[in-house]
């Protein structure tokens, strides 16, 4: 399966790098998903592109820097058959594994870019996001140019936002190099406002979160423990997946309650819960986390599986109409 990114054609399902950043600090607090094997990491990444897959979406957060680095290193040589999607907003201090204080002058932008073009060991970004969500949609006119400049150099090839707002994302689309939106988008967390304007401007819909941090995978339930560096051990307020440090019964309940659907046809809850972003609409792209080669390879294996049914579908909402 394929997906449209401008004018790029990927993989229907990418892969998302942020937790093979390893441990870091936003600010203050653990940010990262704990201790990571590089070369398991770097392992998993050559799976994915053996699989078909293609699209890999970082940051310069992630571990502060760790991830694009190690995103580099896996691709090597075989640069040319990915896509690099990266993102920039913060103050980034890998020496301190820490990232903190906004960096969106034009000025910062460019060195932003220029960092993280080093981390990555290449030339050109193929999709550069603004990571700030909740950035003043009336505060955009210096990061449009700024980016635009960078289209110019030849070192951003296409431009997008991480956000949930789709006012946002429609201000952003003024960019005339703005070729997706990325946004929280999961089975249980449909953004139908953002997809409806995603789909009318004919632009990506990069969905975070399509696993809920693992817990749509059904590999965690009530008790399960992260280590105190995990981010789903902190559960800041945003995650709605996990609090404090547990699964939310909530989202389990409802789990278990759609668990025959995704799993028909010789699926897993993590191919079934992909699966159903991929029916959802044409423009989504998942981009599930991953730490080893063996998640990567049940994830990559829904390019080959496809979309679930319109049947399917509609007995999955129906189900949860009902909860």
């Amino acid at each position: 399966m394929k997906r449209k990114l401008g004018q790029l054609e990927v993989g229907a399902i990418g892969m998302g790098c942020w937790a093979i950043g390893g441990e870091w600090l936003f600010d203050t607090q653990e940010a990262g998903w704990g201790a990571v094997n590089d070369t398991e990491s770097i392992k998993a990444i050559e799976t994915a592109l053996d699989m078909g897959v293609t699209l890999f979406d970082t940051a310069a957060n992630y571990g502060a820097g760790h991830s694009e680095i190690i995103l580099g290193q896996a691709l090597g040589k075989r640069r040319a058959s990915a896509v690099i999607a990266t993102k920039f907003g913060y103050g980034v201090y890998p020496e301190q594994k820490r990232v903190y204080g906004l960096q969106l002058t034009p000025n910062e932008i460019r060195l932003a870019c220029e960092a993280s073009l080093k981390r990555l060991g290449t030339d050109y970004i193929d999709l550069y996001q603004l990571h700030v969500g909740d950035h003043p949609q009336d505060a955009l006119e210096d990061i449009l140019a700024t980016l635009e400049q960078l289209i110019d150099l030849g070192w951003i090839r296409g431009y997008g936002w991480s956000t949930d707002d789709p006012a946002r994302a429609s201000a952003f689309a003024r960019g005339q190099h703005c070729v997706a939106i990325q946004h929280q988008q999961n089975i249980f967390e449909d953004n139908a406002a953002m997809l409806q304007f995603l789909e009318s401007a004919n632009l990506a819909s990069i969905n975070r979160g399509p696993l809920g941090m693992g817990l749509l995978t059904g590999k965690f339930s009530a008790g399960a423990a992260f280590s105190k560096s995990d981010v789903r051990f902190v559960s800041p307020q945003w995650m709605a997946y996990f609090q404090h440090g547990q699964p939310n019964p909530e989202w389990l309940a409802k789990l278990e309650s759609i668990r025959e659907i995704l799993c028909a046809n010789g699926r897993s809850l993590a191919q079934g819960a992909l699966a159903w972003l991929l029916a959802r609409s044409n423009n989504t792209i998942p981009v599930p986390g991953f730490r080893t080669a063996l998640q990567v390879k049940e994830n990559a294996a829904v390019l080959t599986q496809g979309a679930l049914q319109i049947t399917q579908m509609q007995a999955i909402q129906t189900i949860l109409s009902t909860n």
